[in-house]
């Protein structure tokens, strides 16, 4: 948790100094990646390579996947693999919207064990253990419990999506959201995953799904849901694969799986 805030703490002075007053400062500062509305910065890669060396320093024999710079992927023969993504959310990063996160897990042959994500813009941070519940620490040191909603009605729930950077993908999803819609009281679409997740927990949501997400988006958020109550789905590969990730409230968990199965969601979007 420490590691992840001072990550945090890294990336709000960054954004500050890239994207301030000075518009000669962001030159060079942004680059792009799978496509030309997929971005990452400087900061994002600084982040990452401060919580590695922070961790590698730490726990020198463990395992490390990175959003930017990957890593050992598959674990190898580590019995703990650390997963960042050193900013959740790059695209409010650049343009100011305050929703990032800095997102620290860490797992054992592909299931997390404890997670941390910070909210860089508030220095909220959510975090959780298997077995042991999931909390939030205030910026200013206050800790609460988290717990899912207890809605009962699908009809009434707040649910959070996102979207691809792909073009044709972003259309079938597009599609699926038109469907979903008027079953919902609404859809939300903040922009950070991570976020999401830490939402459902804090009931701040009511459920979050998307197709496509990667290791490094839901390993923290989903421990976090899933310790506060959440019913939990994740995906068994990467991004490129397409699948579904669920966390959602446990009062409707059942009937929103099934609502989801009825629109045809369970299938990939790739």
């Amino acid at each position: 948790m420490a590691v992840a805030g001072e990550a945090a703490d890294h990336v709000r002075a960054r954004r500050r100094e890239l994207f301030g007053a000075d518009p000669a400062a962001q030159v060079g500062a942004v680059r792009t990646k799978s496509t030309d509305t997929d971005p990452v910065t400087v900061a994002d890669t600084e982040s990452e390579d401060l919580i590695r060396r922070r961790l590698t320093h730490l726990r020198p024999g463990d395992g490390f996947l990175g959003e930017e710079r990957g890593g050992d992927s598959a674990g190898g023969e580590h019995r703990v693999r650390w997963v960042v993504d050193p900013i959740d959310g790059t695209v409010n990063f650049v343009y100011g919207i305050p929703a990032f996160a800095v997102s620290v897990a860490a797992q054992v042959d592909g299931r997390s064990l404890a997670g941390a994500v910070v909210d860089v813009t508030t220095g909220d941070t959510y975090s959780a253990a298997v077995d042991e519940g999931a909390t939030l620490t205030t910026a200013d040191g206050a800790v609460a419990i988290l717990r899912c909603t207890p809605v009962t009605d699908v009809g009434l729930a707040l649910v959070a999506t996102g979207f691809s950077y792909d073009a044709g993908r972003r259309a079938r999803q597009g599609r699926l959201v038109a469907e979903l819609l008027p079953r919902v009281r609404d859809i939300r679409r903040i922009g950070a995953a991570a976020l999401d997740l830490c939402m459902v927990a804090a009931g701040r949501l009511d459920a979050h799904y998307e197709h496509g997400l990667n290791p490094w988006d839901w390993a923290a958020g989903a421990l976090i849901a899933a310790e506060a109550g959440a019913s939990v789905r994740l995906p068994t590969g990467f991004g490129a694969d397409g699948e579904l990730t669920v966390a959602v409230a446990p009062g409707i968990a059942g009937e929103f799986q099934a609502l989801l199965t009825a629109l045809g969601a369970d299938a990939p979007i790739a």
